[in-house]
């Protein structure tokens, strides 16, 4: 007779994981990990990272998952080894090999000058592989029908793009770059300026802004503390919703307007024009994000749940009972 299965209570729970994403799994199916670990009712990550890939996937539980998509949009940086001589079809070593070609004799100077030509604002097209949509679908399920997929190149910003180590088969790449740029693309690109086609062999993203040295929780780590002191070890964990917006211009309300604002009324005259802000009380806590229209007066946009009712949260972040 089989066993009756457990049924998970959630609980209400705000706050940013700096997750270390293992290779293997998707992002989708360690967020589902990390959020039964933590009972957490909400949670989201910031931009999805291929199963290859390891490294930093914020996630956002709760009230925090408002933020999410102005994550998604920061800049990143990536380590990642190019494989040279082998082309995919998804541009990783995941893909099914397209074609081989021989090793050219490369110099540091022509690596470089390859590398520069895709520094910048570049074209760019995405991988057919990718979770971008068409007609509601991934690309990757079009892709693995066998469906004819044509794409258009886009515009994305690329920082910097160095190299760090080199052999006669691996280029060990640094890459800067901004919301929607793919490391298997510019890899992809890189090995046709080079002659003979690269896929992407490793990656690793190392930081998204505004988690620059981010301390990052592995999934060992965090059962470990799971198993160890309970939900109070794995909360401390979280950081609180105010760590993704540091560098947001903030505006700072009394309870009296933080009430009002909550509750969708406008508030009159005397803040900056024409910017989206992140609102607060007067202790410091985030209350949400609003905008300021030309008159100078404020709006809320998207607030958490607790700006319109004082004291509905603990210093932490955390929902009280009420």
């Amino acid at each position: 007779m089989s066993k009756p299965r457990t049924r998970h209570r959630f609980r209400k729970l705000h706050g940013i994981l700096l997750l270390d994403k293992p290779s293997g799994p998707s992002s989708n199916q360690v967020l589902q990990k990390v959020r039964h670990l933590f009972r957490a009712e909400k949670a989201g990550h910031t931009g999805a990272l291929d199963p290859l890939a390891t490294g930093l996937l914020p996630v956002c539980f709760g009230e925090a998952t408002k933020i999410a998509g102005h994550l998604l949009g920061a800049s990143k940086a990536y380590e990642t080894v190019a494989r040279l001589g082998i082309t995919t079809d998804s541009d990783d070593a995941e893909g099914q090999v397209l074609r081989e070609r021989p090793l050219p004799a490369l110099s540091d100077a022509d690596i470089r000058a390859a590398l520069a030509r895709l520094t910048g604002r570049i074209r760019q097209v995405p991988p057919i592989y990718s979770a971008l949509k068409r007609g509601g679908e991934p690309l990757y399920a079009k892709a693995r029908r066998g469906e004819i997929i044509d794409l258009e190149a886009r515009q994305v910003d690329v920082h910097a793009f160095s190299l760090l180590a080199a052999t006669p088969a691996t280029l060990r790449l640094a890459v800067e770059c901004g919301s929607g740029t793919y490391v298997r693309s510019l890899v992809r690109d890189l090995g046709e300026l080079l002659g003979c086609g690269a896929h992407v062999a490793e990656l690793r993203r190392l930081w998204v802004e505004p988690f620059r040295e981010p301390r990052m929780w592995t999934l060992a780590e965090l059962q470990a503390l799971a198993e160890q002191g309970g939900e109070a070890a794995l909360d401390a964990c979280l950081l609180p919703i105010e760590a993704g917006m540091v560098a947001w211009p903030k505006v700072q309300l009394d309870a009296l307007q933080a009430r009002r604002l909550g509750q969708g009324q406008r508030l009159e005259g005397g803040f900056a024009t024409c910017a989206e802000v992140l609102v607060c009380d007067m202790k410091g806590r985030a209350l949400g994000i609003a905008q300021t229209d030309e008159t100078g007066s404020l709006r809320g946009r998207r607030l958490f749940s607790w700006a319109a009712v004082t004291g509905s949260v603990d210093d932490n972040g955390l929902e009280m009972d009420k």
